[in-house]
């Protein structure tokens, strides 16, 4: 049998339930209508594109939470995970 061809996660399990939370809220909110794709969306962003203060998104109001999670489905490249149009997340990582 051959190597899996799986790329082992740069989330830690930390991460991924907050990226869960995050998720979970831009549902309820209406921002999302599927959770594991939103998922999918924050967690490239966050390991591939543009490092994600998880913990302060997930608390941030409503407008600033609205404004990131928008601008992620709006803007990331999924073949990527970088972030196209020069679009930069309020909770982004300082660098």
């Amino acid at each position: 049998m051959g190597k899996s061809k799986l790329k082992k996660s740069k989330t830690s399990l930390s991460e991924m339930k907050t990226i869960s939370l995050i998720a979970t809220r831009a549902v309820t909110m209406g921002l999302s209508k599927n959770h594991l794709y939103t998922m999918m969306d924050i967690e490239a962003c966050h390991t591939r594109g543009c490092p994600l203060d998880l913990d302060r998104l997930e608390t941030a109001n409503d407008v600033d939470f609205s404004h990131d999670i928008s601008g992620i489905f709006m803007y990331l490249n999924r073949t990527t995970g970088k972030l196209t149009e020069f679009f930069h997340p309020r909770f982004a990582k300082s660098q």
